[in-house]
C-alpha cells in the first residue's frame, strides 16, 4: 500500500464540543491539534466556522497558518456554508454571506483543499435555483481562493437527497472549481452503494470522507448522525469498497475522516487522533470481501 493522505476532520477530533448546538468551538488548542495530527500521520485537518471565529479572537489567520505549517501539515478543509441559495434580504442569507467571507478568507490564507457547502438546516429550494446559486458561489469563490467548492449531499438535504440530483447540481452548475463531497455515512444512509459512485465524473468527484455506522436507522436520525457514527472499519458500511471504487475511477485523494461520535469526543486528544488514524488507514489495505 502506498502512502495515504488523510485529513482529521473537525468533528472527529474536536473533543467535547457541542455539535450544532451550544459551544461548537474546540477546547483542544489549535497548536495541540496540529501537533497530534502530525504525530499520528495525518496530512491535514478540518476547521469548522465557529472554531475559526473563536481562534480569531486571540490570533490571526496568518498565525494559525504558521502553526499549521510548523507542524508539517499540508491540507486544510474549511466548512460549513449553508443557505447561500436563500434570497437576498433574508436574515439567513445575511448570516450565510458573512460566513462565506470568513470561509473564503480562511481558505485563501491556508491554500485550502476545499470549502464544504450544503444544506444541513434543510432549507427548501428549487433545484434549478439551487444550481444557479451554486454556480454563482463557485464563481465568487474563484475570485478569492483556489480551493474547490464541494457540495455535500445528505439525507437531511430536502433538495439534493439522491445521486441523480447531486449530479444534476454539479453538471448544471458546470464550474471548474465546483463538485461533490462524497461522505460514506450519507451514501450508506441514502442507499447509494459503492458501485453507484462510478456514475460520478472524475471532474466532479471533489472530495471523499469516510465514516462508518449501522445500516438500520436509529429512532432519532439527528442523534444518530451527530453522536453515533463509528470509526471506519468499526461499523457495517462497505468502507473498503467505497475506497476501491473511488480509486478505480481516478480519485487521487486526499481523504477525510469524519466521525461524529459522542464516545470519540469524550476521549483524550492523543487517543482521539490515534484511533481515528489507525482505523482509517487500515481500510486502504483491507481489500473488498
Amino acid at each position: 500500500m502506498g502512502e495515504v493522505d488523510l485529513l482529521a476532520l473537525y468533528w472527529t477530533v474536536s473533543g467535547p464540543a457541542e455539535v450544532h448546538v451550544g459551544r461548537e468551538w474546540s477546547t483542544f488548542e489549535w497548536r495541540d491539534r496540529c501537533a497530534q495530527a502530525a504525530r499520528v500521520g495525518f496530512r491535514g485537518l478540518g476547521l469548522w466556522h465557529a472554531d475559526i471565529e473563536h481562534q480569531l479572537e486571540t490570533r490571526s489567520l496568518k498565525e494559525m497558518r504558521q502553526i499549521f505549517d510548523d507542524a508539517g501539515l499540508e491540507y486544510l478543509q474549511v466548512e460549513f456554508l449553508a443557505d447561500f441559495f436563500v434570497a437576498q434580504g433574508e436574515p439567513a442569507r445575511a448570516e450565510s454571506d458573512q460566513r462565506r467571507k470568513l470561509l473564503f478568507e480562511t481558505a485563501a490564507a491556508f491554500d485550502a483543499h476545499h470549502i464544504k457547502v450544503g444544506n444541513i438546516p434543510g432549507t427548501p429550494c428549487e433545484l434549478d435555483r439551487l444550481t444557479e446559486a451554486f454556480a454563482e458561489l463557485c464563481e465568487d469563490a474563484a475570485r478569492h481562493t483556489d480551493a474547490k467548492v464541494a457540495y455535500e449531499f445528505m439525507p437531511f438535504d430536502v433538495n439534493v437527497d439522491s445521486l441523480e440530483k447531486a449530479l444534476a447540481l454539479a453538471e448544471g452548475a458546470g464550474q471548474p472549481n465546483g463538485g461533490l463531497a462524497i461522505d460514506t455515512w450519507h451514501m450508506a444512509k441514502l442507499g447509494i452503494a459503492p458501485e453507484q459512485l462510478r456514475h460520478v465524473p472524475l471532474r466532479y468527484l471533489s472530495w471523499v470522507e469516510l465514516s462508518d455506522g449501522q445500516l438500520e436507522n436509529m429512532p432519532d436520525p439527528v442523534d444518530e448522525t451527530v453522536n453515533h457514527r463509528r470509526l471506519p472499519g468499526e461499523g457495517e458500511f462497505e468502507i473498503p469498497a467505497y475506497v476501491e471504487v473511488c480509486q478505480e475511477v481516478g480519485y487521487p485523494g486526499p481523504w477525510g475522516v469524519e466521525v461524529l461520535s459522542a464516545e470519540l469526543r469524550s476521549l483524550p486528544i492523543e487517543e482521539e487522533f490515534q484511533r481515528a488514524y489507525d482505523t482509517t488507514v487500515a481500510q486502504f489495505s483491507a481489500g473488498v470481501t
